[in-house]
């Protein structure tokens, strides 16, 4: 009988035909079981790793968390009441801020983190380095305010402050917000 190379195809007419059939497999007798845990112990999820924003003196985002906060009052939000603010720190040392904008046709809204790019751009500035994102529950920006930030920085390091009962902070990296963001290629 010729041997079937990777890609031939039998059909059971023909790959059977004149071939006895062979007894079945008898079951392995120690199949591997998963190890239980210890009486009184739970295994741990492993949690993700935080990313910290070493590179970023901890004073700079102390300030770009104060500046959010504060231009987060002046948001303009009457359809959610979902207040947002942003500060964005350049290279050139200089911080844009910017809050969220609603508009009742809510495509024509302007978020926090576009709305401090776009003070940065009209400065004549290109290069974050750095941005603090504040809302009430440590939300993170859209998915808009992330292609937009990400065409100005891929790597920026960023701040996701919640104000909750008590403020959390959560440093994360836009390139882990946004892995694959869109790019033009010539």
């Amino acid at each position: 009988m010729k041997k079937k190379k990777h890609g031939d195809v039998a059909t059971a007419a023909n790959a059977n035909a004149g071939v006895p059939k062979a007894p079945k497999a008898a079951k392995a007798k120690n199949p591997k079981k998963p190890k239980k845990p210890k009486a009184g112990k739970t295994p741990k999820a492993k949690s993700p790793p935080v990313i910290k924003p070493a590179h970023v003196p901890a004073s700079l985002l102390d300030q770009l968390v104060q500046e959010a906060t504060a231009v987060r009052e002046r948001a303009y939000a009457p359809y959610s009441g979902y207040l947002v603010g942003a500060a964005i720190a350049t290279k050139q040392g200089s911080i844009f801020v910017g809050c969220n904008v609603e508009n009742s046709t809510f495509g024509a809204t302007i978020c926090a983190e576009r709305g401090a790019i776009m003070q940065m751009v009209a400065a004549g500035e290109t290069e974050p380095v750095a941005c603090a994102v504040v809302t009430k529950d440590g939300g993170s920006p859209c998915g808009i305010c992330r292609q937009v930030l990400s065409e100005f920085a891929k790597e920026l390091p960023m701040v996701l402050v919640g104000l909750d009962a008590k403020e959390t902070r959560h440093a994360i990296d836009l390139a882990e917000l946004l892995p694959l963001a869109f790019e033009l290629r010539n």
